[in-house]
C-alpha cells in the first residue's frame, strides 16, 4: 500500500493544500512586516493598530501556543518601534492598542494551547484504537505451527500507522499449516477494510477448503462481495470494484517435504537454502484477487516445491522489494537473506529490517510484511 506523504506533494490537491497552509503560517508574521513599513515610511497616517492586534489570533489558526506567542511578540515591537519612532507615547491611542494586543495575545494563546491538548488525546484514542485493530487483524504469527517454526514483521510508511493494507496470517490446519501474505492496492481506511475481508475469508476457508485453490477463490469471492456492497450506491460502481484488488500468495505446508503455493499477482517468495535465496516464481501468472475477468484460462493451479528440513522460506510483500536508496536502486532482498543465513528467526527479522532502513535511509516508500518460516524435521 502505497504512503503518499513519503514522496514531494505535486501539483495535486495535497499539494496546493500545503502550499495554502504555510501562506496561512506565514499571514501574521506579513501584516507586522507590512505594518513596520507603513509606519516608518510617510503612509503612517494609516491607522495600523487593528492589524497588529489582529496577529496573534490570527496565528493561533494555524501555529501552537510558541508560534503564537512569537506572533505576539513581533507585533508588540513592531507596536513599541514605530510609537517610538512616530513620538506617539503618551497618546491614549498606543496604551489602548498595547491593551488589546496583550488581551488578544493571551486569549489566542490559551485557545491554541487547549486545542493542541485536544488534539493530542484525540490522537492518542486514535493510536489506542489503531493498535487494538491490529491485534485482531494483524496478529503475530504462533512461533510453532507443526513442522515449521514462524515469526512475522510489520513495517507501516506512514509515520505512527499501526497498520495499513498489507495482510498476512499464518494457521495450523488438518491439512497442513496455511499462510497468507498480501497487499491491497489503495491506501487509508478502504485499504484496511478489503484486508480484514480478505483475512477473514482465509480464516474461515482454511479449515474446511481441501484444494488451496478454493480457499483463494473463497477470499476473491468475499472481497468482490465486500466491493460490490461498499460501491452499491455510488456512482461508478464498477471503477469502485477494479479499485478494490489484492495481490495474494496463499502458501500450505504438510507434513510432506515440499510447499504448495498459489500465487495471485504477488511477489514470489524466496527460500533460503544452504546460503542461497532462490525465488518460487509462479510457473502460470494470475491476476490479484477481485479481477478474475481476467483469467481466460484454468481459475488456477497449485505450485510445489521441495521444501526440506534445514530450508528457510520468506514471504513478503512489495514494499520490501520497492524501498531505494540515495542512487534511486532497489533492495537486494535475496543478498540481505544470504548475508543472514545463520542467524535465528527473531535475529534474521531484526537484521532484516536494520538492512532495509538503512537501504532506505530510515523512510520506507511502502508498507512491508514479512512471515519468515523455518522447516524442521
Amino acid at each position: 500500500m502505497r504512503a503518499p506523504l513519503r514522496s514531494p506533494p505535486g501539483p495535486g490537491a495535497g499539494g496546493h493544500h500545503q502550499v495554502l497552509f504555510a501562506l496561512a503560517e506565514a499571514l501574521p508574521f506579513a501584516i507586522a512586516l507590512v505594518v513596520l513599513v507603513i509606519e516608518l515610511t510617510p503612509a503612517h497616517v494609516v491607522y495600523t493598530g487593528p492589524m497588529l492586534v489582529a496577529t496573534p489570533a490570527l496565528a493561533a489558526v494555524t501555529m501552537g501556543p510558541r508560534g503564537t506567542l512569537a506572533a505576539a511578540g513581533l507585533a508588540l515591537a513592531v507596536s513599541v518601534v514605530t510609537a517610538t519612532h512616530n513620538r506617539a507615547w503618551g497618546g491614549q491611542q498606543v496604551y489602548t492598542n498595547l491593551l488589546a494586543l496583550c488581551l488578544v495575545a493571551a486569549a489566542s494563546a490559551m485557545t491554541s494551547r487547549a486545542v493542541r491538548i485536544r488534539r493530542d488525546q484525540e490522537l492518542g484514542q486514535v493510536r489506542r484504537i489503531a493498535e487494538a485493530a491490529q491485534e485482531v487483524l494483524l496478529r503475530p504469527v504462533p512461533a510453532r505451527l507443526g513442522p515449521v517454526r514462524a515469526a512475522s514483521m510489520y513495517l507501516a510508511a506512514e509515520t505512527g500507522a499501526q497498520i495499513g493494507g498489507d495482510l498476512y496470517d499464518a494457521v495450523q490446519t488438518r491439512y497442513g499449516v496455511r499462510l497468507i501474505v498480501g497487499d491491497v492496492r489503495g491506501k487509508g481506511l478502504p485499504a484496511v477494510r478489503a484486508a480484514a475481508v480478505v483475512l477473514g475469508a482465509f480464516r474461515e476457508s482454511v479449515h474446511y477448503e481441501d484444494d488451496l485453490v478454493e480457499v483463494v477463490d473463497h477470499c476473491g469471492a468475499a472481497l468482490r462481495r465486500d466491493a460490490a456492497t461498499a460501491s452499491a450506491g455510488l456512482a461508478g460502481g464498477e471503477d469502485a470494484l477494479i479499485e478494490g484488488f489484492v495481490t495474494a500468495l496463499v502458501a500450505q505446508i504438510p507434513d510432506a517435504l515440499h510447499v504448495q503455493i498459489v500465487n495471485r499477482g504477488h511477489p514470489a517468495p524466496l527460500v533460503l537454502r544452504d546460503g542461497e535465496a532462490r525465488p518460487l516464481a509462479p510457473t502460470v501468472p494470475l491476476p490479484p484477487l477481485g479481477l478474475e475477468e481476467f483469467i481466460s484460462g484454468p481459475p488456477g493451479r497449485t505450485d510445489s516445491y521441495p521444501f526440506a528440513p534445514g530450508d528457510r522460506l520468506l514471504l513478503h510483500t512489495d514494499g520490501i522489494l520497492e524501498a531505494r536508496d540515495g542512487d534511486d536502486a532497489f533492495f537486494d532482498l535475496a543478498g540481505a537473506m544470504e548475508a543472514l543465513h545463520d542467524r535465528t528467526r527473531q535475529s534474521f527479522l531484526e537484521g532484516l529490517r536494520a538492512a532495509l532502513l538503512r537501504h532506505a535511509g530510515g523512510r520506507l516508500a511502502d508498507d512491508v510484511a514479512v512471515v519468515l518460516v523455518d522447516r524442521f524435521d
